[in-house]
């Protein structure tokens, strides 16, 4: 990391925690709220960053008066699994440069009780377009079916330390591991830039993630699900790692050899399908038609580059046993509301929840001011950017986004209903484990007054225009 004054030291310093010391006012004094019942509120808007604002207390609602925003706890949905973001090749060789103090602040903001408690992470399975160099964990110059090349070396050196450490702040991390492409001589092609699947190789490439949750195990960073390919539907032009799987590859690979090993080798790692964009919904239901795939996928991953949210909630209606989670997506530096976009994004996090997402998982945690290190040809930006020369840390409108959520609703906290009757207002409300409840509203229109009932009382809250507010009660 380029030298920093002392000055500028402190400054980023006094930042941090100053936004640690505002989500832990929301745990630490949760259960004052909880047990007096005044509800509390955090706003993201103008100036302020999750800072907590004084609300009126509960009101018997005005006789004939209409509410904006209704909350009807007796009605739940999904469970919440959590949020978070990628643990690439490039985030984690930022984040291992940093000064050690300044990262374990940073990652104490992302997963500690004291920050935002991030839950969620997914790692890649291998090199992907975000990766300072393209690798596998088999790079042989030949057919090797038996893996014995097979090596995580690679991952030693910045990638497990830095999960390691994700992990002592955050225990409960929950890891979902995707490849974005077999090794290269299971590929025709025999490149891991694009290309497709060779069925012949499917034996093995089973076997290859039996040893990648073995090896990570080993390593103390266990993983909770898998996916088969990120995107199956494109091999991204030959640019960057991809493969494209065919449905029935998919199928039978799930069905016939992915499915059966993990059952025997590692009996807690789910399997989510698809991994890949809302217009693809048709083909998840066709494979969740086939027995064999319906008995070992536990889930399917989305993303939201194309197609539309409610796609998750046309296959949850016709497989309701089936989960769904969303597990990519991100800012791009070339926005430029890239920092002050969290009323965007927040209206996003809103729909995903609103069509069944258990899941909202950013790409890329941290990336330079340049959207690197990046041998792809895509310009993402990271949730946090690390200037690479001051050390400066930027926060984009996607984190605050999150951290309204990822504080509203922790794991195993439920959606409950709410309906509005205000344009350009969105809204999702959760009941938390403890007891207490919580709602997260965006406002992308102008500043508005919004009455939120729930059951017998009710609350007037202020909103800016492009603004984001956590309210918690019990």
């Amino acid at each position: 990391m380029a030298h920093r004054s002392r000055r500028e030291f402190l400054q980023q310093a006094a930042l941090a925690a100053t936004t640690i010391a505002c989500a832990s006012g929301f745990a630490a004094r949760g259960q004052d709220a909880a047990n007096s019942g005044h509800p509390r509120a955090w706003i993201t808007a103008g100036e302020f960053r999750f800072k907590e604002i004084a609300v009126p207390g509960w009101q018997t609602p005005s006789l004939g008066k209409t509410a904006t925003v209704e909350i009807d706890p007796a009605r739940s949905f999904q469970s919440i699994l959590g949020f978070g973001g990628a643990f690439t090749d490039a985030s984690c060789y930022l984040l291992s440069r940093m000064e050690s103090a300044a990262r374990a602040r940073l990652l104490g903001e992302f997963f500690g009780s004291a920050g935002f408690g991030l839950s969620v992470g997914r790692i890649c399975i291998g090199s992907s377009d975000y990766s300072r160099n393209a690798y596998s964990y088999d790079d042989s110059s030949t057919p090797d079916p038996e893996l014995n090349g097979f090596s995580i070396q690679h991952d030693r050196a910045y990638i497990l330390p830095v999960l390691q450490e994700a992990l002592r702040t955050n225990p409960d991390l929950f890891l979902v591991s995707t490849p974005w492409s077999p090794p290269a001589w299971m590929k025709a092609g025999d490149s891991l830039l694009g290309g497709s699947m060779r069925k012949e190789y499917f034996q093995s490439y089973a076997q290859y993630f039996v040893k990648f949750l073995e090896a990570y195990r080993s390593e103390g960073v266990p993983v909770g699900a898998v996916t088969c390919q990120n995107e199956v539907d494109t091999d991204q032009d030959g640019r960057m790692p991809a493969c494209l799987w065919g449905q029935e590859y998919e199928i039978a690979f799930i069905r016939d050899f992915l499915g059966p090993a993990l059952r025997q080798a590692s009996p807690g790692t789910k399997i989510w399908l698809l991994d890949h964009n809302y217009d693809l919904w048709g083909r998840v239901m066709d494979e969740l038609s086939d027995p064999g795939v319906f008995q070992f996928a536990e889930g399917v991953a989305w993303h939201g580059y194309d197609g539309s949210p409610d796609a998750m909630t046309r296959v949850h209606d016709a497989f309701p046993s089936k989960s769904a989670y969303w597990t990519e997506g991100g800012p791009s530096l070339s926005d430029p509301d890239y920092a002050t976009g969290w009323a965007k994004w927040s209206a996003d996090c809103a729909v995903i929840l609103k069509n069944w997402g258990r899941c909202i998982v950013a790409w890329n945690f941290v990336l330079d001011e340049k959207g690197k290190p990046n041998i792809g040809p895509f310009d993402c930006g990271g949730l946090v950017t690390l200037n690479s020369e001051t050390g400066e840390l930027t926060r984009s409108g996607m984190y605050w986004a999150l951290a309204h959520y990822a504080k509203a609703a922790r794991r195993g906290a439920r959606v409950i209903a709410s309906q509005a009757n205000a344009p350009g207002v969105e809204h999702v409300a959760f009941a938390n484990p403890d007891g207490a409840y919580a709602l997260v509203l965006t406002n992308q229109g102008d500043d508005r007054d919004i009455d939120c009932q729930f059951e017998d009382r009710q609350v007037r809250l202020h909103m800016p225009r492009g603004s984001v507010m956590t309210l918690h009660w019990s």
